[in-house]
């Protein structure tokens, strides 16, 4: 018996060894929970080189994942098969998170750089006193359009877009809040708007639409828009900002009836496994002159209202971009609209992609 014993603590000992060994190597290689940062966040929306720069100067590793829809990420989370530290969602799935209790209440006294944030953009009612968020970027929705392909005609009005000598020109979002919103605020309804009558006589107006569209697209809108293989297109002004850059030819507009006014924001989801590295990092991106760099290389707007004094003045006063007041006004943020109403908004959506087939 006392052999057995014997040959099973050595076993025990044998095992306890070996993990401890990988636990420090996984320390080693920058894979400890402690020493490790997993990131979800869209495509293309971050400077890498501010990730290196925040691994050296905090000694973290970190994971960078990608996703491509909000609906997409908040299924990773709610399966929590990855331990994501900190996730970029927007607003309407930032208010659906908190309700579902997928996020992790924000430690403010950890994040002094929070005081950088514009006023205007804290405590929005998607998230009170931002308990669970903090602003990363924001921005609109519009139409950019070739003035040179339109032969100098401006486009100033959603229902511009319904002119019949623009057939086969539009490249619209592959998004439902997108586009049937575009239908609502068309006809003068809130993009909000669940009264299933006016999404109906949305949905039948965007039908009329069908032939002036050339394909509903999602990121590949920027290179048909900048190798001129569409005249218009629906966008998000961070990409009409990049895509400008490249193509002089190219006008935003913000259409007069009003459009989103959308923010990403950073969160800690539930999943969260480095709390302390995730509240480095969102305060590491807080910075103002991080912010400023980060904004460059997005071409989004940014709420950081310490990082404009390093931005170039061209792009601080573009106010397609950093709209005035007065349009703001007139700009409406997503609602969470619950699962029956995004499902009737979707279902309108594929209807509307078959009407086109």
């Amino acid at each position: 018996m006392k052999q057995l014993f014997r040959a099973f603590l050595a076993v025990v000992v044998v095992s306890a060894l070996l993990l401890f060994a990988i636990s420090k190597l996984n320390d080693a290689q920058g894979y400890s929970s402690g020493n490790t940062l997993t990131i979800y966040n869209w495509g293309d929306y971050i400077d890498a080189d501010l990730i290196d720069r925040f691994e050296k100067e905090t000694g973290i590793k970190v994971i960078y994942e990608t996703f491509d829809s909000n609906e997409a990420m908040m299924t990773k989370i709610e399966q929590g098969g990855t331990t994501y530290d900190v996730a970029i969602p927007s607003e309407y799935m930032i208010d659906k998170m908190r309700q579902e209790n997928l996020l992790i209440p924000l430690d403010h006294s950890k994040l002094p750089n929070f005081k950088n944030i514009d006023e205007r953009f804290i405590d929005l009612p998607f998230d009170p006193d931002n308990k669970y968020s903090v602003p990363y970027f924001w921005g609109t929705v519009g139409i950019v359009y070739d003035k040179k392909m339109l032969k100098n005609k401006e486009i100033t009005s959603w229902n511009d877009l319904w002119d019949t000598d623009l057939k086969n020109q539009i490249l619209l979002l592959d998004g439902a809040r997108e586009v049937i919103g575009m239908g609502l605020n068309s006809l003068g309804y809130s993009l909000n708007d669940t009264n299933k009558e006016h999404l109906q006589e949305a949905k039948e107006k965007l039908d009329k639409l069908t032939p002036n569209v050339k394909a509903i697209v999602g990121d590949e809108n920027r290179m048909l828009l900048q190798n001129k293989e569409a005249s218009i297109g629906l966008v998000w002004s961070g990409v009409a900002s990049e895509i400008m850059a490249e193509n002089e030819d190219l006008e935003y507009v913000v259409p007069k009836e009003g459009s989103n006014l959308w923010f990403d924001n950073m969160v800690i989801p539930k999943t969260a496994k480095n709390i302390k590295g995730a509240h480095q990092f969102i305060n590491f991106m807080l910075d103002a002159e991080i912010a400023a760099q980060n904004t460059e290389y997005v071409s989004y707007s940014t709420p950081n209202k310490a990082a404009l004094q390093y931005m170039p003045e061209e792009m601080v006063k573009d106010e397609r971009f950093y709209p005035s007041p007065e349009l703001t006004e007139k700009l409406e943020v997503y609602e969470n609209l619950g699962k029956k109403n995004l499902a009737y908004y979707n279902d309108l959506f594929l209807q509307f992609k078959m009407h086109r087939k």
